[in-house]
C-alpha cells in the first residue's frame, strides 16, 4: 500500500500514550488499521518530565499498532498540549508598496510573518498565528482580503505561545524513540477536528477536552477558532482528591472513580456502599458513594468554574461572539457520569459529549470511538488532509512540465516563467502551523 494513503497519530498525553494508525476508505471516512496504548510514565501535566521513561512509553504503545496492524511506523504527527500553551490576541498591520497592485498570499504571509517578530517571555516561542478577520483601508470584517485593492492590510491575530524548551523535550523524546516527525498540531485544534460538525464551528461552540494532566478549550465561531486555553487541572486532580479524601492507594481511588464515580451527589442514595480491600490483610475500607460524588463534585466544579471564566474572558455574552451550538464535552475526563447535567447546570449552556465516531468508518468497535480517543483521532485526520494536500500539490506541479515536453524548447523557457503559478494556488494551505512545523523539525535536527 503507498505511504501517503496511511497516517499515524501519537497523543503524547499525562495518563497515556496513544498511537494510532488510519488510512481513508473509498467513502471518505477514516479507517483505524491499528492503535497501540501504553501508560505515560514520565509526563505530567501535558509537560515531559522525564525522557527516558517517556521514550519507553512510546515505544511501548508504536510497538502495540504495529503489532495489531502489521504495519511498521516510520513518521508520526504528534499532538502539542500542556500547561505551558497560551494565548493571546494581537493587531498588527502592514502598508503595501504598491496599492494598485491586488493583495495576495504574499502580503498575508509578510502579516503573520511580522507578528512571529513579536517579542515573548524568555523561553517562549509563537507556535500558532491564527488570523480572525482583516481590514483593508479601514473596512473592516473582512474575512478574506485577497484580490482586494488596498494600501493598509490589518489584522486581528489569535496566537497560541509555547515554551520552546517543552516542545523541543516531546520532539527529542520522538526522535530517540526511532520515528520520524512528520508534523506538529496542537492537541485542542486536533479533538475539535475529530468531534466538532463545520455547522458547531460556524454557530460558535466551545470544545472542553478534559484530559488526565489538563483541560484544553477550544472556541470556534464563524468557522474559525477564536479562544484556547489550557488549565492545568485534570482527571488526575480528582483520582488524587479521593485519594487523600478516602485514605486509600492511587490505583484503587482510580477504579473507584471510573466505576462508581458520579459528578452529581444527589444521585447517590445514603445507603450505598463501596467495600475496598485493605493492605495487607487489614480490614476492608468502606465508603459512601454520596461521600465519593462529593469529593468528585467539589473538583469538577473547580475546574468547570475556571473552564467558564475562559469562556467569560472570550466574551461568549456579547451578540457577535454568542455560542448557540454551546458546549461539546471530550477526552477521558468527559465519561464522568453525570458531567454534562452539571455542566449544563453551572453554565446554562446546552452540552454534549463528543465522541470522534462521526469521521470514523461504521465497522470501528466501541472503544476507538469512545471520547478518550477523540485526539488520537483528530491527529491522524490532519496528517491524512495535509498528505492528501501535498499529494495534489505535488501532481499539480508534476502536471505542468508534461504539457511542456510536447512543444519546443523556446516555449519550455516562457512556461518555466509561469510555472510559479500552481504553487500559488496551493500556498493558501492551513499553513502558518505547518510553515511552524517544518522549521522546528529543522531546528531538532540541527540540534543533534
Amino acid at each position: 500500500m503507498e505511504d501517503t494513503s496511511i497516517a499515524v497519530g501519537l497523543d503524547i498525553g499525562t495518563t497515556k500514550i496513544v498511537a494510532m494508525i488510519g488510512r481513508k476508505n473509498e467513502y471518505g471516512k477514516m479507517e483505524i488499521l491499528g492503535i497501540g496504548k501504553s501508560k505515560s510514565m514520565g509526563v505530567h501535566r501535558g509537560v515531559v518530565n522525564n525522557i527516558t521513561q517517556t521514550i519507553q512509553s512510546i515505544q511501548q504503545a508504536v510497538t502495540d499498532a504495529e503489532t495489531s496492524s502489521g504495519i511498521k511506523i516510520e513518521d508520526v504527527v504528534v499532538g502539542i498540549a500542556g500547561q505551558h500553551i497560551r494565548s493571546l490576541q494581537h493587531s498588527d498591520y502592514i502598508t503595501r508598496a504598491d496599492s494598485d497592485e491586488v493583495i495576495d498570499v504574499d502580503d498575508i504571509d509578510r502579516l503573520c510573518n511580522q507578528v512571529h517578530k513579536l517579542v515573548m517571555l524568555p523561553g517562549e516561542e509563537i507556535i500558532h498565528v491564527l488570523p480572525q478577520d482583516f481590514k483593508v483601508d479601514g473596512q473592516a470584517e473582512i474575512k478574506e482580503p485577497i484580490g482586494m485593492y488596498g494600501g493598509r492590510l490589518e489584522a486581528n491575530f489569535h496566537v497560541v505561545v509555547g515554551q520552546v524548551a517543552s516542545i523541543k523535550n516531546i520532539g527529542r523524546c520522538v526522535k530517540s524513540s526511532g520515528l520520524e516527525l512528520s508534523g506538529i498540531t496542537l492537541e485542542p485544534l486536533a479533538s475539535a477536528n475529530a468531534v466538532l460538525s463545520q455547522e458547531e464551528k460556524e454557530a460558535g461552540v466551545a470544545l472542553i477536552d478534559i484530559g488526565g494532566g489538563t483541560t484544553d478549550l477550544a472556541i470556534f465561531k464563524d468557522g474559525i477558532i477564536r479562544h484556547t486555553a489550557v488549565i492545568p487541572f485534570g482527571g488526575n486532580v480528582i483520582t488524587e482528591d479521593i485519594k487523600a479524601g478516602c485514605s486509600i492507594i492511587e490505583k484503587q481511588a482510580e477504579l473507584l472513580k471510573v466505576k462508581f464515580g458520579s459528578a452529581w451527589p444527589g444521585e447517590n442514595k445514603d445507603n450505598e456502599i463501596v467495600s475496598i480491600p485493605g493492605l495487607r490483610g487489614r480490614e476492608p475500607k468502606e465508603i459512601t458513594l454520596k461521600n465519593l460524588s462529593k469529593i468528585i463534585h467539589a473538583r469538577v466544579v473547580e475546574i468547570i468554574d475556571q473552564v467558564y471564566l475562559e469562556i467569560k474572558n472570550y466574551g461568549h455574552e456579547d451578540q457577535k461572539k454568542q455560542l448557540i451550538a454551546g458546549i461539546v464535552l471530550t477526552g477521558g475526563g468527559a465519561q464522568l457520569s453525570h458531567l454534562k447535567q452539571l455542566v449544563e447546570y453551572i453554565t446554562g449552556m446546552d452540552t454534549r459529549i463528543g465522541y470522534p465516531n462521526e469521521h470514523l468508518a461504521g465497522d470501528s468497535d466501541a472503544e476507538t470511538t469512545s471520547p478518550l480517543y477523540a485526539t488520537a483521532v483528530g491527529l491522524v485526520m490532519n496528517s491524512l488532509e495535509n498528505k492528501a494536500r501535498m499529494q495534489s500539490i505535488k501532481s499539480q506541479v508534476e502536471a505542468a512540465p508534461k504539457v511542456v515536453e510536447t512543444t519546443e524548447t523556446v516555449i519550455t523557457e516562457e512556461i518555466e516563467e509561469t510555472e510559479v503559478e500552481p504553487p500559488t494556488v496551493s500556498q493558501p494551505r492551513k499553513g502558518f502551523f505547518e510553515k511552524w512545523g517544518e522549521k522546528f523539525k529543522e531546528f531538532l535536527d540541527n540540534a543533534e
